[in-house]
């Protein structure tokens, strides 16, 4: 039977930091789709691919599913989509891969994506201080660093106990 003392110093799920950063991710992406969807017609997967191709044209479509956090079968879905409404173009490139570039329309989409991101970025940061910024920056940083370093550990431990 769990000590009732400790019970009571642990905190419930809606203040834990995991699940607050989560909602809060949450909530910030369903806004931002919503948006995305009703002024541009992409998706919020779309607006991360043509994202992503617009700052480093010579991404494949491994590399592009990487930066996006998503699995490739994922990535070839959304990108064979935008291929398809002539916003991205593949060139072929080395062995079986393709480089991903966007098209003059994909440009101009993207353009109006990054300015309305760049508006709903400093909506959600007028709320904060200037000090309020900066800590917050710190704070993401090193909390992402922690994140991936846990991350890593977790796969070592993962992989340790199924190679016993």
């Amino acid at each position: 039977m769990p000590d009732r003392a400790n019970v009571r110093d642990v905190l419930p799920i809606a203040e834990l930091l995991s699940y607050r950063l989560s909602r809060t991710s949450a909530a910030l992406s369903r806004s931002a789709a919503l948006r995305y969807r009703r002024e541009f017609d992409v998706t919020l997967g779309e607006w991360r691919a043509i994202a992503l191709i617009a700052s480093n044209p010579t991404l494949t479509l491994n590399r592009l599913a990487r930066r996006a956090g998503l699995d490739k079968a994922q990535m070839s879905r959304v990108v064979t989509k935008l291929t398809e409404r002539g916003l991205v173009n593949r060139t072929a490139g080395s062995g079986r891969t393709h480089q991903l570039a966007l098209t003059e329309a994909g440009i101009e989409v993207y353009r109006g994506l990054i300015r309305a991101a760049n508006e709903r970025d400093a909506t959600f940061l007028a709320v904060l201080t200037p000090q309020e910024r900066k800590v917050l920056v710190r704070a993401l940083d090193k909390l992402a660093d922690l994140a991936l370093e846990v991350e890593r550990q977790e796969r070592d431990h993962t992989n340790d106990a199924q190679s016993s």
